[in-house]
């Protein structure tokens, strides 16, 4: 029996894979479960247009991350953070304040997790900073650090 999969079989195949089974593992298994669908012209169908959904879906997120990191590219945000004598900062700049700083200055939400530097910004002056905004992109914008 054929069998489109709704979820992930371990040693069967993956979501929206068309797999072929043996009845009896269909009727008492994948099909009580909701595990999977018999494969019937209508549900083939459906699948056809669910994955062509799904893969428009993922061009236009793949386009609007790049367009975000071309524009960011060139951004520069600035965070005060207190400095003691001689320039030295008490603690360090964390990506929820440059993220906060972001959505501030420039308008866009950024996840904080997305967020990092080469190392930890403990200093005044300018810093890049990267994001990785799509599996496939990774941005970055510059942050200027100024004494308080």
């Amino acid at each position: 029996m054929k069998i489109i999969l709704l979820e992930d079989v371990k040693s069967l195949g993956k979501k929206g894979d068309l797999v072929e089974v043996n009845n009896g593992y269909a009727r008492n298994y994948i099909l009580p479960k909701k595990l999977g669908v018999e494969a019937t012209g209508k549900n083939i169908n459906d699948l056809k247009l669910k994955k062509a959904h799904e893969n428009k879906v993922a061009a236009q997120q793949l386009a609007d991350a790049e367009a975000l990191a071309e524009k960011l590219k060139d951004q520069c945000v600035t965070i005060p953070i207190k400095v003691g004598e001689g320039g030295k900062a008490f603690g360090a700049i964390s990506t929820k304040e440059i993220a906060q700083a972001v959505k501030d200055q420039l308008g866009y939400d950024l996840d904080k997790k997305k967020i990092s530097s080469e190392e930890a910004i403990k200093t005044t002056g300018m810093h890049e900073v990267k994001i990785k905004l799509h599996p496939k992109v990774t941005g970055t914008f510059k942050v200027n650090v100024i004494g308080k």
